[in-house]
């Protein structure tokens, strides 16, 4: 029987919760030392996402359509021991600057990990809208800062 969620579930104490537990404040930084050349759109790519089992999608359904933003991927896990998934991703720059850091401002995670996460996070996401990313030296900064990242 899969999990029923009714609109009131999904507030702001219960989206905290499942970031916490399930969800994940990331940038994706191309090396600046790795001289081989890595195939990826851009420099730094800023990403949040909710990873939660495939019976859970409706969660993710709800989340998006809370967010009003983002896209939702299913994931297929053949390891051992492991179920599929789906995951829940905002990585438009427009929408995680205006929607999802004012949320989460305003309603901060609670695990100092995922805190800290995201204290990184915008401080990266604005180094970027200071174009720091297109200089060496400022690729060279955003890159170790994500590696302080969980």
């Amino acid at each position: 029987m899969g999990r029923i969620l009714s609109s009131a579930m999904l507030n702001s104490n219960y989206i905290i919760g499942l970031v916490d537990g399930e969800g994940s404040f990331t940038v994706y930084v191309k090396n600046p030392f790795e001289k081989k050349k890595v195939k990826r759109r851009s420099k730094v790519e800023p990403r949040f996402y909710l990873k939660l089992n495939e019976k859970d999608k409706k969660i993710l359904d709800e989340l998006k359509e809370f967010f009003k933003c983002g896209n939702i991927y299913f994931q297929k896990d053949k390891r051992k021991n492991h179920q599929n998934c789906y995951r829940y991703e905002v990585a438009n720059y427009k929408d995680l600057k205006k929607v999802i850091i004012p949320f989460f401002r305003k309603n901060q995670p609670r695990m100092l990990s995922k805190k800290r996460d995201f204290k990184i996070f915008c401080d990266i996401l604005k180094r970027l809208e200071e174009k720091e990313h297109l200089t060496e030296k400022g690729l060279v900064r955003i890159y170790n800062l994500k590696q302080k990242m969980h």
